[in-house]
């Protein structure tokens, strides 16, 4: 077991297989020592400010980084092989009203640091929508550095 996946273990939380795309995309793609993680939605439904908590919505985001490293995970084999988080983009549906969109996605930021530590760092957006797949309440990506192949 890894480093990663040992921190993860310790954490309570343990990686289910992915569940397959559901249209016509990868999981992930990587390209020279980048990794392009395609969007996963919450298993959360509803609009944070309406249906859903701040707090719900924040948990979601991190269940959502959970989704997407059990999909890195499969994709590479080897969560050791990331060698920095370079940007996370999330994706809040809430209503007119919710601003606090920053917040939410500290869900996601957090356990990221946590597990990566300083190489966890990255550049973010979080962005408020009107709809998501499946009426989703957050739906993030992700690009990640990873360490050469040479």
């Amino acid at each position: 077991m890894g480093l990663i996946e040992d921190k993860l273990k310790k954490l309570g939380i343990h990686l289910e297989p992915p569940k397959p795309p559901v249209a016509n995309y990868l999981g992930s793609k990587r390209i020279g020592d980048l990794l392009f993680v395609s969007g996963r939605k919450s298993e959360l439904t509803g609009r944070v400010g309406k249906e859903v908590t701040e707090k719900q919505a924040k948990d979601a985001a991190r269940d959502t980084i959970i989704i997407i490293l059990s999909i890195i995970k499969s994709d590479i084999h080897d969560l050791d092989l990331i060698e920095g988080v370079i940007k996370l983009q999330g994706f809040i549906r809430s209503s007119k009203k919710f601003n606090r969109l920053p917040q939410v996605l500290d869900g996601a930021s957090e356990l990221i640091i946590e597990l990566f530590g300083e190489n966890g760092r990255h550049a973010r957006t979080a962005t408020g929508v009107a709809q998501l797949p499946y009426n989703a309440t957050i739906q993030i990506d992700m690009i990640l550095k990873l360490r050469s192949n040479k």
